[in-house]
Formats: C-alpha cells, sequence, structure tokens
C-alpha cells in the first residue's frame, strides 16, 4: 500500500514538474519532445521483458549496444544535417537522389510503423479486460485505424497533434513511477540474496540478428531533421542528441533493474508481459503502465500517419494527396494487422528504417569523403553495411 501511494506520487510530482511553466518556455526541451514520443515508446513497453526472455543476465549488454549503435546513426543524420544545411551548400546528383530514396524509405518505413504501434494500442486495450486474446486486440486495433483515417480524410491531424506533449508528460512521469517501484523491488531481491542470473535463451547467429531486428524499439531521434519549420539546426541538433541521452539513461537504468529479478519461465511471454511483471511489482502499475501504454500508441501512431501521409504527397508532388496515403497506409497496416504478429510486424519495421538509417549513412560517407574526412566517411561506410546487415538478416523473436 505504502508502495502504492508513493508511485502515484512520484507520478503526480514528475507530471507537474514536466509541465511546469518554465520547463515548457525551453525551445529545447519543446524540441525534444518530438523524437521522445518515439524513443520511448512501444519500445519500453515490450524491449524489457523480450531482452529478459532472450538473452537474460546479458540483456542490459544488448540494450546498451542497440543504444550506441542508434546513436550513431543518429550522429550520421546529424552530421548530414551540418553539411546539407550550410548556407550556400550544393548537393551533388547522388546525394540529392540518395536523399530521396531515403524520404520514400522513410515513409514506407513510418506506414509499417503505425501498424506496430496499433497492434500494441490493440494488445494493452484488452490486456486488462476478460477479453485478453489475439482476436479481440486486431478488432481494437482496426477500429482505431478507421477512427484515424476517417479523422485525417476529413479534417486533417492538427487538433490530434496537440496530444504529443501531454501524452509525452504523461509517459515519463509514469516511468518515473514504474523506476521507482523496480528500484523498490530491485533493493528487496538484493538485500535478500534473491538477484536471478539467468542464462541466454539464444546464442551465437540467432541472438545477433534477433537484435538486428530490434532497432526500431529505439528509433525516433530521426524526427529532429524533419522539424526545420519550428526549429533552427543547432536546435534540432542538439535537441536530438540530448534526447538520445536521456533515452539511454533511462532503457539502461530500466533494464538493470528489470533483468535480474523475475525467473526465466514465470511468467508467460507476450507483447503485454510488462503488465504482468509490473503487477508482482506493484498492483498500481499495471493501470499505469495501460493508460501511458494508449495514449503513447495513439498519439504516435498519428504522428507517423501524418508524417507518412506528407512524404509521400511531396515526393509525388501531390499527385497523390496525404488524404489518399492515409488510406493506402491504412490498407497497408490492416493487412499487416491480420497476416502478422506483433513481434513479425517489429521485424518489419526495424528492416524498414535500417534501410533509411543505411541511406543517410551513405550520405554521410559521401559528404565526409567530399570534406576530406576520411576516417568519418570510413565509419559513415560501416554504418551503411551494418544497416545492409540488419535489412537483409533482422528476425523476429519467436514466442
Amino acid at each position: 500500500m505504502i508502495l502504492n501511494v508513493a508511485i502515484v506520487l512520484v507520478v503526480v510530482v514528475s507530471a507537474l514538474l514536466l509541465w511546469s511553466p518554465r520547463l515548457y518556455a525551453s525551445v529545447t526541451w519543446r524540441a525534444m519532445t518530438t523524437p521522445l514520443a518515439s524513443i520511448i515508446g512501444s519500445g519500453f513497453l515490450v524491449l524489457g521483458p523480450l531482452l529478459d526472455a532472450a538473452y537474460g543476465k546479458y540483456a542490459p549488454v544488448i540494450m546498451a549496444l542497440l543504444c550506441l549503435f542508434a546513436y550513431f546513426y543518429g550522429a550520421a543524420i546529424r552530421y548530414n544535417m551540418r553539411v546539407i544545411e550550410r548556407p550556400g551548400e550544393k548537393r551533388s546528383p547522388l546525394v540529392g537522389g540518395l536523399e530521396t530514396a531515403a524520404s520514400w524509405s522513410l515513409g514506407f518505413a513510418y506506414i509499417i510503423s503505425v501498424a506496430y504501434y496499433l497492434n500494441l494500442f490493440g494488445a494493452f486495450g484488452v490486456s486488462l479486460t476478460p477479453v485478453n486474446e489475439p482476436l479481440p486486440a486486431k478488432i481494437v486495433t482496426s477500429a482505431v485505424y478507421m477512427i484515424i483515417v476517417v479523422a485525417g480524410w476529413r479534417r486533417g491531424f492538427k487538433s490530434l497533434e496537440q496530444m504529443e506533449y501531454i501524452s509525452v508528460t504523461a509517459k515519463l512521469a509514469i516511468i518515473a513511477g514504474l523506476l521507482l517501484g523496480l528500484a523498490v523491488y530491485f533493493y528487496g531481491k538484493a538485500t535478500g540474496g534473491g538477484l536471478i542470473f539467468n542464462a541466454p535463451d539464444l546464442g551465437g547467429w540467432p541472438a545477433l540478428t534477433l537484435a538486428f531486428g530490434l532497432i526500431v524499439t529505439v528509433q525516433g531521434f530521426e524526427t529532429s531533421r524533419y522539424l526545420s519549420a519550428d526549429y533552427d539546426s543547432h536546435t534540432r541538433i542538439r535537441s536530438m542528441q540530448w534526447a538520445q541521452w536521456l533515452s539511454t539513461a533511462i532503457y539502461m537504468l530500466y533494464i538493470l533493474l528489470l533483468a535480474f529479478v523475475f525467473e526465466r519461465g514465470a511468467l508467460q511471454f507476450s507483447e503485454t508481459a510488462i503488465v504482468d511483471m509490473m503487477a508482482i511489482v506493484a498492483p498500481i502499475l499495471p493501470v499505469l503502465l495501460v493508460a501511458a501504454a494508449l495514449a503513447a500508441q495513439f498519439s504516435a501512431a498519428v504522428a507517423d500517419t501524418s508524417g507518412s501521409g506528407g512524404l509521400v504527397a511531396e515526393l509525388t508532388g501531390k499527385r497523390v494527396s496525404a488524404r489518399m496515403a492515409y488510406v493506402m497506409l491504412t490498407g497497408i497496416g490492416l493487412a499487416l494487422t491480420w497476416s502478422a504478429g506483433i513481434f513479425d510486424i517489429i521485424s518489419y519495421a526495424s528492416r524498414a528504417f535500417a534501410a533509411y538509417y543505411g541511406l543517410q549513412a551513405s550520405i554521410a560517407m559521401l559528404n565526409a569523403w567530399r570534406q576530406g574526412d576520411r576516417w568519418r566517411s570510413l565509419a559513415f561506410a560501416g554504418l551503411t553495411l551494418l544497416a545492409v546487415l540488419i535489412v537483409l538478416f533482422g528476425q523476429a523473436v519467436e514466442q
């Protein structure tokens, strides 16, 4: 009871601090909320139980590597922003072609990521109900798809986009409460000699290809690049870096507290396993997590739907309108919903985003070579090769 009260108190205080006029007045913080909305979103909900189940005591190592390579890809995008947005800078035809290809790949990745967000929305939406089954979850997902496409067709998403700052604030506040609950639970286990060091369930090539299929869980930092209408280049670059640093700190603390306190097989592994895990930690946490999940998935889905529609309209010279793009996105999303599992969709989304990151890394490689920075060009070439490997070999977790 005391822990429940403490968690609620931490959530409320954190929300008040995050909603304070001084913080809201910070341009950098407002610019950070867009990448944070994606980075600490769906990944936070599924990644802890998934890494714990697959990698056991090595889960924090895999989490650190995912965050590290995400930061490297962010560095490639930031380098491109510095070079391409420099006054008077001229793009070569090759770089221009790669930029166009990257935009198309990002639009496609958004389509898959919306399916990922909304399928998680459906799964968490029914997770605390008597109908916690795949079929009702898919029905909920399909219904939300229809709501989004109708809203986008009729009025656009301006009214819904106001949810972003609210959802990020709520999500970070609830995560603060979750980390408190986990810290108390971890302390109890540690002082009682009850920490658990599970052996990894995967090794070798299967472990590597699964990690390849998880890059989407730390994705979202690239959104800073596309906020030029609201923020200058320096602010967007800084906001991306800070968002990645903050999300890495949260993810690492989360996985360190989670990976050593649950017996393997004690709970059924699923996309909503975090709800069952947190019910053991504190009874209040499942309700808070589901509320955060629903708000986060819906706002992220709206943002990516809007982004994808805008990209398609821009790239086709408005021959395909944003409204028609929303319909196409919904059709593809519904097909994925009814033909694939959530972990399959996570793998597809990871590979789609890896294609985008690979193209951005190849652009950075060419830009660095042209600037005479050979070592940096070589590093970006390595990132390009890694992205190709992720696209070719990324795999979904097997339930």
